[in-house]
């Protein structure tokens, strides 16, 4: 079973969510949005994928339980299975599994406290 196919993003907080993504806009030329920033690519077989760069509110409670300043997503291909062998092998899961147009979503907790979103996406949502 494959379990991280890719990075699905990098979350983290700040201060002022809209002037950083600005700056990152102006001066690395990030096309941002709302969100933050979209990056689209292909992987080995030619599929369209994203990852997503997203700067958060400072007094966000999305990175909860965990109290770091960041977050990481990991692209994963079932995540249903993979939760239930993580859950087996002792993995702190966080909360349930959530479903959107553009996937299911689950967290886990690594043995620093850092949450870590796991993500099945379904790219062709976005195009």
């Amino acid at each position: 079973m494959k379990r991280v196919t890719g990075l699905g993003g990098f979350f983290f907080k700040t201060k002022d969510p809209k002037t950083t993504k600005e700056w990152y806009g102006k001066h690395l030329g990030l096309p941002v949005d709302d969100y933050g920033c979209t990056f689209w690519w292909k992987d080995k077989d030619g599929n369209d994928c994203s990852t997503q760069w997203s700067p958060f509110k400072e007094d966000t409670n999305y990175f909860s339980p965990s109290k770091k300043e960041f977050m990481m997503n990991f692209r994963v291909e079932n995540l249903v299975e993979l939760l239930k062998v993580l859950k087996e092998e002792g993995v702190k899961i966080v909360g349930e599994i959530e479903e959107y147009e553009y996937g299911k979503f689950g967290w886990i907790l690594d043995p620093e406290g850092n949450k870590i979103e796991l993500w099945e996406p379904i790219d062709k949502a976005f195009l």
